[in-house]
């Protein structure tokens, strides 16, 4: 159990599971928009005061515009908001197996698979300032594509923050969700950003277990519902890592969903901002003395010792996305 005086500053590795890909979500546009990327903390926990902060959700909604869009008879790429860290995609054409290819200014290539019927998806450009390529292929047979549209844009953000506030096709949520709703319930006595986030992650990994059944079907097109990890109270490492980023970004922290590599396992897990500490990339637990790693989806049900001799200094981990 979480003790006044410890504060756990980063999260999320979470067991072992398939590999996945896409999210399944319905276009929804309702709450509105913060003027400003991260919400600001009213007060510290150390306030003599006691106030809270403000727990109201705050849901960015990503928006296809029409504005700037890009693309052919069968495939439109909104860019209208690219500035904001996103861009939405619809395939209106007859392919059963259509992917989204999104290479970063580091020459880091994200792939995604489209869905028709869902209409625009949403996906981040989580690569921060500088030159986008943007391709779509549609699938010939097995593993040939043919490419279908392809062209580069520049984007420079308003707010470095929004790539990881905004839903996206990973990480999709609306301000009608019941996991907003209990997030919002779960940090109504928070004093700051720290103490929401600690109240989420004891939350997840106190209520959610993990699925082995599910790990072990899981299909490559799998697409977290975080409102069926919150009823089923089961999950997966992307239904962990998506449940948490959702949580915490409706929250006015920016949470990063992050897919890679421990050791040869494929994982999920996530980072989060705070002002005090920038960007925690770490699993970090301090006792008021010292700080330690821990894995806290493992710390559901292995014992702190264990997690950390499997932990060390990090190193076990390798990130491949950030979404």
């Amino acid at each position: 159990m979480f003790r006044k005086t410890s504060y756990l500053l980063l999260f999320f590795l979470l067991i072992t599971c398939s590999l996945f890909a896409g999210c399944g979500q319905t276009e929804t546009s309702t709450a509105a928009t913060p003027s400003s990327g991260k919400k600001t903390t009213s007060t510290s926990s150390k306030s003599t005061s006691a106030k809270v902060r403000d727990n109201t959700p705050q849901v960015l909604v990503p928006e296809a515009s029409g504005d700037t869009v890009l693309g052919n008879d069968t495939v439109a790429i909104d860019v209208s908001h690219a500035d904001e860290g996103y861009v939405m995609v619809k395939y209106t054409g007859t392919n059963s197996k259509v992917k989204f290819l999104v290479t970063t200014p580091d020459q880091t290539t994200y792939p995604y698979l489209l869905h028709p019927e869902i209409g625009y998806e949403t996906f981040p450009l989580s690569g921060g300032n500088g030159t986008y390529q943007l391709q779509v292929y549609e699938n010939l047979e097995g593993d040939r594509y043919s490419t279908l549209y392809s062209e580069s844009i520049e984007v420079e953000l308003s707010d470095e923050f929004h790539p990881f506030l905004y839903p996206n096709q990973y990480v999709w949520f609306t301000k009608d969700a019941k996991a907003i709703a209990k997030a919002s319930s779960i940090v109504a006595k928070a004093s700051d950003d720290l103490d929401a986030l600690t109240m989420i992650y004891h939350f997840v990994i106190e209520n959610i277990t993990y699925d082995q059944a599910e790990a072990e079907s899981v299909s490559t097109d799998y697409l977290p519902d975080i409102d069926e990890v919150l009823e089923t109270k089961k999950g997966i490492c992307f239904d962990y890592a998506s449940l948490l980023a959702a949580m915490l970004r409706s929250q006015g922290i920016p949470t990063k969903l992050e897919i890679g590599y421990s050791g040869e396992a494929y994982h999920a897990w996530i980072s989060a901002y705070l002002d005090e500490q920038g960007w925690i990339d770490n699993i970090i637990e301090f006792d008021g003395e010292s700080w330690s790693l821990m894995d806290p989806t493992f710390a559901a049900s292995n014992s702190a010792k264990s997690v950390g001799k499997y932990i060390g200094d990090g190193e076990n981990y390798i990130v491949k996305y950030v979404r």
